[in-house]
């Protein structure tokens, strides 16, 4: 049975790509801020362009706070891409500016250390073992726009509960590339803009929804 996904259409720009890619990937897409077709779609995604304060304020706009933790607890998958992971986390600091984030994760997103900003282009990935969204592209390149970046994993799971997988990346200095925790699963790269291996690494996810 093919399965839905709910793009969350809540003000973020160039999300049509997005939808392409996941109907390319196997999956019935609706692009929506419908509250009812977003928590009953068997995944959602999360897209996210710009600064994060701009798309928190939007994301506010529309109680995504809620929305997410509602299905977050119902064990229903959500994605978020580039800005849309980095608002996962408590905070993140753009220009001295200390912005509240969704707060699914502890720590904050910072500007990268690097010789040039932002970091646009293919980088390689080095994904965790246990991962099921690289699963055929470990060694695949994948395309990255953003000048920050969350940098830590600060939350510690202890048995029974799983471990998240964390793949990281790295320009001027190693960051989160990408997340999966549970239901909750998240890439600082855009897997829409990534070619064969970013619809692969979408085909995985919804695969597992």
């Amino acid at each position: 049975m093919t399965k839905t996904v709910a793009v969350f259409d809540y003000g973020s720009g160039n999300i049509h790509s997005a939808c392409r890619a996941l109907e390319h990937a196997g999956a019935e897409v609706f692009l929506t801020s419908d509250r009812k077709v977003l928590l009953e779609a068997d995944g959602m995604l999360l897209p996210g362009v710009g600064a994060f304060a701009s798309v928190m304020r939007n994301l506010t706009k529309h109680n995504a706070a809620s929305l997410i933790d509602q299905r977050l607890t119902a064990g229903r998958a959500v994605l978020g891409i580039c800005v849309g992971m980095q608002v996962m986390f408590e905070h993140g600091v753009e220009h001295g500016i200390d912005t509240e984030g969704l707060g699914q994760w502890p720590g904050s997103v910072t500007m990268l250390e690097a010789p040039t900003l932002p970091h646009i282009g293919w980088s390689k990935v080095s994904s965790d073992p246990k991962s099921s969204l690289f699963e055929g592209v470990e060694d695949e390149r994948f395309y990255f726009v953003h000048s920050y970046a969350a940098k830590n994993w600060e939350l510690d799971i202890q048995p029974p509960f799983v471990k998240a997988a964390l793949t990281w990346s790295e320009h001027g200095e190693r960051f989160l590339a990408a997340i999966e925790n549970g239901p909750l699963s998240a890439t600082q790269f855009h897997p829409e803009k990534s070619g064969e291996a970013g619809l692969q690494l979408l085909r995985n996810w919804i695969r597992s929804i």
